[in-house]
């Protein structure tokens, strides 16, 4: 389960995830600018559905405890190239399985 709440409404935006599976949970703190949030889910999605989303992509690619502690959505595409590409499926509550890569913590 991933739980996403915008703690705050700058520019950047900030939000905590948390992400529970299987007995454990792991702690996020990720920011997304207003223009990114836009360019990302062009107008049609919330910023709390788009960072719910691009966890789901990190999920199917990595474990929760890989997932940096904190860092900025725009990160993920040096991580994953296809990312920007795929997102707009997971948006729409569609699922891929690829595994490639890692996000690792530092």
């Amino acid at each position: 389960m991933i739980e996403v709440q915008r703690v705050d409404d700058g520019d950047p935006l900030g939000f905590e995830v948390v992400v529970r599976e299987g007995k454990g949970e792991t702690r996020h703190r990720v920011t997304m600018s207003e223009a990114n949030s836009q360019q990302l889910t062009a107008g049609k999605h919330t910023p709390e559905r788009c960072i719910e989303a691009a966890f789901r992509f990190l999920l199917d690619r990595e474990p929760k405890e890989s997932i940096l502690a904190r860092f900025d959505i725009s990160v993920i595409s040096r991580y994953f190239p296809e990312f920007e590409q795929e997102l707009p499926g997971y948006l729409s509550a569609g699922r891929k399985d690829s595994r490639s890569g890692k996000m690792g913590a530092s």
